[in-house]
């Protein structure tokens, strides 16, 4: 990140790395005054706000988008169709499916925050700035480069920022760059937008606003990230495919019913056209899918508050099928992994005797209500916390970047003087006159940091602080969340390869990835990626070098989003989870962005899934019921398509062979209804879960639903041909038909019941009396469905009746039938296991 100064000159210099008088002189301020109010002005123009700007599209435009793609444009042909020629019942059912599923998308569009809106939260509202040589406090978004700030305990950092003056500053960035504890910063350090001071008091000039800070390009990775839903894709493949079967069997009936029209009866005229019309009409509404959209959404939708009961709270509805499919997780370690809660391990002797020696000679140079991670991880660790009380602090010196340690001076209960400092193990050895000291601070250091430990060096002085005795060094480290470890084997055991994403340093990360059981080739990303990566374009070998890697240290937001970006380029579907603004980006990017517990805004409006509960099993459940979830969208899919296939080929071989219109427009509209109405209730459905993960196969799918739906063709043409023979020549077979119109109720009935029961044949791969039996909810309301169905049918609701006796005679003609479409279904399946 190369940020230039407001004002062109011969040459550019990086002004996060360059001599702060550089700086100074390059950005043209004057430290003592600031800008003068027309320099600032000037500036702002040029510059513009120190804003973020999101760009918001408007409610009708997204209200549209639900009624495009094309399934949604069948539908909608079919409804202009209906209206055209005044089918107007078919018009208003037609239309009240298509503003039902548009109504649940538009639900769950407003469920989700905007991440840019929540990232916006996160700058400064006001800042402290020097103008024409006088601090005032102004709003942050009209702050310029070059301007002169002042940053102090519990402010927001308003802006990229170089610091000019002061002692010291803690800074709390975490959100933004993953490190786990406060960064002491000193003059000359770099300050970044939307971090959080925790300590002192420092002034600072103004390097860069807006989008150009590192906030600022996190939000414009998040403007940008993204991908496209494979349910949508899966949508589209199966719109596409039934499109094209259906104009290819509309010009075959049409060329038959012209052909017979002009060339045989030699009566072609408006009346035919309008009727060959009303065919086409049928046959469009029977080629649609009509409530597959709703199915689709009102199973997701389902399935998330299934979720949001195991603690996982859906903001996406399509990531739960993304989640199905999730081979790589990218896990975010400080908080996820771990407890974000540093805690003391083994400490190494020097002049002690005892481990608890050391540990309170650190606890008195330490202050609790400073509330500081390492402060609180030394108190925390005496046996018995009331052994402070026999001591009077008299003077407390707190940490700065510059001594690099706290120090305090204590009395005794029998008055004695007693000083005792911790800090940096160095600076601590130095303390100590004695070499053989100074030698073994610095092994231990090395040896703990090799294992991924941070060291603190603790020291006490008896005489006013002429000489020092080093203690030890205490280890610390972030420990891992207890279930973090079992939560990995289950991933991996589940076909989900686990990453470890960190801000933190590669050794600590290593060392925390043995404690896990996982992996140890964990690359440092300023040393892997090149400083002018493009995120969007990872280089092909660095992309292979990712997916082998078992994480990376020392990331920024751009290396969190190239690598999600380059490992879906290579085929692989990644969930990332993370809780930062610096997650922001990546989770947006993510098939299946996880906002962990305690994120921050940013992050859970970034995220497609959003867990409540710490830690990452959640996620374990999470994948099993995504899994489940899919397996049921997918055999509804099955059943739907070859349901669908069955209808059109059922009318239009019947028009071309026998002349004969087997359905009518409401018929069909109406068993659309039956049929889909009760499916909703399979987001309920038991379901085997894959021990691997599953996606979106179309050629499996399409190939099994085509197969099934042309066995299901014959089912229907058998007994559509009997009926007909029935009615042609009265008692040649079983059934008895006295009537074509009988005959289109027997049609109706067969599709009705055979539809259902061949859901039951889809919902698994193996006989369908076999576990998982269908859920209550899904069984009964087929059963109460049929029930209605065969009430029609005998009471001739919409429907020409027909007798007890008939009904029977479908249903066991149907029976029969199910038995050998379930054999069909198992040796399909069996033959594309050979096939894979």
């Amino acid at each position: 990140m190369n940020q230039e100064a407001p004002k062109s000159t011969s040459s550019k210099i990086n002004l996060e790395k360059a001599d702060i008088k550089d700086v100074i002189s390059y950005l043209k301020v004057d430290p003592a005054k600031g800008l003068t109010t027309a320099q600032a002005q000037e500036r702002l123009k040029k510059y513009g706000p120190n804003a973020i700007v999101a760009k918001t599209e408007p409610a009708w435009k997204k209200f549209l988008k639900h009624f495009t793609g094309p399934i949604a444009y069948m539908i909608e042909a079919a409804a202009i169709v209906s209206a055209i020629i005044g089918h107007w019942d078919d018009f208003w059912i037609i239309l009240a499916l298509l503003l039902v599923n548009a109504g649940i998308e538009m639900w769950q569009d407003n469920k989700a925050s905007n991440a840019l809106a929540a990232l916006k939260k996160g700058l400064a509202p006001q800042a402290t700035v020097l103008r024409n040589g006088k601090w005032q406090t102004m709003v942050a978004k009209d702050l310029v480069p070059g301007d002169i700030v002042k940053i102090r305990l519990g402010m927001i950092v308003p802006a990229d920022l170089r610091l000019i003056g002061g002692q010291y500053a803690s800074i709390d960035q975490a959100a933004l760059t993953g490190e786990s504890l406060p960064v002491h910063k000193k003059i000359g350090d770099e300050a970044y937008s939307g971090s959080i001071v925790k300590e002192g008091e420092m002034t600072a000039v103004v390097i860069a606003t807006d989008g150009n800070t590192f906030f600022g390009k996190t939000a414009k990775l998040v403007a940008s990230a993204g991908v496209k839903s494979d349910a949508q894709k899966a949508m589209f493949k199966i719109g596409n495919f039934l499109i094209v079967v259906a104009v290819i069997l509309a010009v075959i009936m049409v060329a038959f019913r012209v052909y017979r029209s002009i060339a045989i009866a030699h009566d072609w005229g408006l009346d035919e056209a309008l009727n060959i019309l009303q065919f086409v009409l049928v046959l469009l509404v029977a080629s649609i899918p009509v409530a597959m959209p709703t199915v689709f959404s009102i199973t997701l939708a389902l399935g998330a508050l299934q979720l949001s009961k195991k603690k996982a709270i859906v903001s996406r509805l399509s990531s739960i099928e993304s989640m199905a499919g999730v081979d790589i997780l990218c896990s975010d370690k400080t908080g996820t992994l771990t407890q974000n809660k540093l805690t003391l391990g083994d400490t190494d002797l020097i002049a002690a005797t005892t481990p608890q020696e050391v540990i309170l000679a650190g606890a008195l140079a330490s202050r609790k209500e400073d509330n500081d991670p390492i402060d609180n991880a030394v108190l925390n660790a005496l046996k018995d916390s009331t052994v402070i009380k026999g001591y009077t602090l008299e003077k407390f010196i707190p940490f700065d970047p510059v001594t690099k340690k706290t120090e305090a001076h204590l009395k005794d209960k029998d008055g004695n003087e007693i000083w005792t400092t911790k800090g940096a193990p160095q600076v601590i050895a130095a303390l100590s006159s004695d070499k053989s000291v100074q030698d073994k601070v610095k092994q231990i250091t090395a040896d703990l940091a090799s294992h991924g430990y941070r060291a603190l060096g603790v020291a006490q002085s008896k005489d006013g602080g002429k000489t020092w005795q080093v203690l030890g060094v205490l280890s610390m480290f972030d420990p891992p969340r207890k279930d973090s470890k079992q939560t990995i084997a289950d991933c991996e055991k589940q076909g989900v390869s686990v990453k470890m994403i960190t801000g933190d340093d590669t050794d600590i990360a290593i060392e925390t990835a043995k404690k896990l059981g996982m992996g140890t080739k964990i690359y440092n990303a300023s040393e892997v990626f090149p400083k002018d990566l493009d995120p969007n374009h990872v280089p092909a070998d660095l992309a292979k070098k990712i997916e082998a890697a078992d994480g990376f240290a020392r990331v920024f937001p751009e290396h969190k989003y190239a690598i999600v970006k380059a490992l879906q380029n290579l085929g692989h579907l990644v969930a990332m989870t993370g809780d930062g603004v610096n997650d922001a980006p990546a989770l947006k990017q993510a098939n299946c962005g996880t906002a962990v517990a305690g994120a921050t805004d940013a992050a859970r409006s970034a995220a497609a899934l959003i867990l409540t509960a710490p830690g990452l099993s959640v996620i374990k459940t999470a994948i099993q019921e995504a899994r489940k979830i899919f397996a049921r969208i997918t055999s509804y899919t099955i059943y739907r398509v070859a349901l669908t296939m069955n209808i059109m080929f059922l009318v239009v071989l019947s028009s071309i062979f026998l002349n004969f219109q087997p359905l009518t427009a409401i018929m069909i509209v109406v068993m659309s209804l039956l049929d889909d109405l009760p499916i909703m209730t399979i987001a309920y459905d038991n379901t085997a879960v894959s021990p691997t993960p599953i996606r979106w196969k179309m050629k499996k799918i399409l190939t099994t639903s085509t197969i099934l739906g042309v066995f299901a063709v014959i089912q229907s043409m058998l007994l559509l041909w009997f009926g007909y023979l029935d009615v042609k020549n009265p008692g040649s077979n079983f059934l008895d038909v006295t009537s074509l119109a009988q005959l289109q109720t027997i049609m109706f009935l067969q599709l009705v019941a055979g539809g259902h029961l061949l859901l039951f044949i889809t919902r698994q791969t193996k006989w369908f009396f076999e576990r998982p039996f269908p859920a209550p909810q899904l069984f009964w309301a087929i059963v109460i469905t049929q029930i209605f169905a065969i009430f029609m049918c005998y009471f001739g609701w919409f429907v020409p009746k027909i007798s007890l006796l008939m009904i029977a005679e479908i249903w066991g003609y149907n029976i029969i039938w199910m038995f050998i479409l379930n054999i069909i279904r198992m040796a399909i399946e069996k033959w594309q296991g050979k096939k894979i």
